[in-house]
């Protein structure tokens, strides 16, 4: 059974979603391409109370990755990209062109971005770490100034 718990954080309420004692969505309140939550899932909050300790230690800053069992729902590339995102070091970044020619293929920048985009675990798969080429900070599902946030927090810019 899907199981949910909402979670306060300093960007805002995010919503894990969980099942069997993975995790399978971190979402902020706004998140584009939002969770599909089946209805019969039920608010279970004690479920989360690891993922919620853990998130804890990264927001006070005493933790810099992330140890819990995860399962990420979607296609055999995206979940590659999202597997390269954790690879990511804290308080770095690096292009969609750097991810896509560490997976492989230079030229797949832009699906690297739709599948970084479509990231189910936010904050946790650091999807937050991908820029632009030109050090823009291209979209982010929970919204730019979270992303800025979330990069600022971890010392990856100084602005």
């Amino acid at each position: 059974m899907v199981e949910t718990a909402a979670y306060e954080s300093p960007v805002g309420r995010l919503l894990l979603v969980g099942e069997h004692g993975f995790l399978l969505g971190v979402y902020f309140e706004d998140h584009v391409n939002g969770p599909p939550i089946p209805k019969d899932a039920r608010q279970s909050p004690a479920a989360f109370d690891h993922v919620a300790i853990q998130l804890d230690e990264y927001f006070n800053g005493s933790r810099q990755v992330f140890d819990l069992p995860v399962r990420p729902i979607g296609t055999d590339f995206q979940r590659r990209v999202w597997s390269g995102l954790v690879e990511i070091p804290y308080g770095t970044t690096e292009t969609y062109g750097d991810l896509a020619h560490r997976l492989g293929d230079r030229k797949a920048s832009r699906a690297v971005g739709l599948a970084n985009g479509r990231n189910p675990i936010s904050i946790i798969i650091p999807c937050h770490r991908v820029i632009g080429a030109d050090g823009s900070l291209t979209g982010y599902g929970g919204g730019v100034d979270k992303k800025l946030w979330l990069l600022r927090h971890e010392g990856a810019l100084l602005l």
